[in-house]
Order: structure tokens, then C-alpha cells, then sequence
């Protein structure tokens, strides 16, 4: 499985939609129930997945599926 498809997986379970609604307008502004349980569900999901440990800037700003992706390549996890 690509670095790219387990993203998506979890965006899609974090969230309970589709992958296919998943692109740049997918953010925090525009998604109904984003909010912060879900945000720590998806950062603690990204951190398990990657096994990675998100420093807590990071995790403010996982705002977007855009901006995930940004931060993860901070880790040298390349999407």
C-alpha cells in the first residue's frame, strides 16, 4: 500500500466519507464535523500509520487534506 493510499484511508475512516471527495477543497472550513475529537482522532491515526510523533505546531495545523500531506513530508514521508 502507497504512502498516499493509507492517507487516504484514514481521512476516510477519520471522517466516514469517500476517498474520491478527498482534494484541496477537503479542510476544516468546509467539512461538517471537523472538529477537535476529530482532529486528534486524525492526527493520532497519522502518527500510528507513519509511526511518526507529531510535535504539537503540526498538529495545529493539520487543517486540510493539503496541508497533511505537507506536514508529512516534514517527516520524510514522501505522498
Amino acid at each position: 500500500m502507497t504512502n498516499l493510499e493509507k492517507l487516504n484511508n484514514i481521512f476516510s475512516e477519520v471522517f466516514s466519507v469517500e476517498q474520491s471527495v478527498l482534494n484541496a477543497d477537503f479542510c476544516k472550513d468546509n467539512v461538517e464535523g471537523w472538529d477537535s475529537v476529530r482532529q486528534l482522532s486524525l492526527t493520532t491515526a497519522l502518527e500510528d500509520e507513519f509511526d511518526i510523533m507529531l510535535d504539537a505546531e503540526d498538529i495545529l495545523e493539520v487543517t486540510s487534506y493539503e496541508k497533511t500531506k505537507v506536514i508529512l513530508k516534514k517527516y520524510d514521508i514522501e505522498i
